[in-house]
């Protein structure tokens, strides 16, 4: 099974999170944030939303960053993905 969004929604894979700190302490997956950082998979068409056009700047492969709480979470066999607006995302990461 493949997702393809539509109009201005994008879906993403979330980046797992770091399981030590820098100092090297392990933490317990209650203790680790819910990470902010993921991975663009696909990007939908883009144009009229609500009234407005909509031009996709994000493509597959980019990293960004999204609100802790944006999107839809959505499971596909063993893999879980969010699908959010393309103007939910905060910011591109640049390596």
């Amino acid at each position: 099974m493949t997702i393809k969004p539509v109009a201005d929604r994008v879906l993403i894979k979330t980046v797992e999170a770091e399981e030590t700190t820098q100092s090297g302490i392990l933490l317990a997956a209650a203790a680790q944030e819910k990470p902010q950082i993921a991975e663009v998979i696909a990007v939908g068409p883009g144009g009229m939303v609500e009234g407005v056009e909509v031009a996709m700047f994000l493509k597959p492969g980019d990293k960004v960053i999204v609100g802790k709480y944006s999107g839809t979470q959505v499971k596909v066999g063993s893999e879980e993905y969010t699908i959010v607006r393309q103007s939910d995302v905060l910011a591109i990461v640049k390596d």
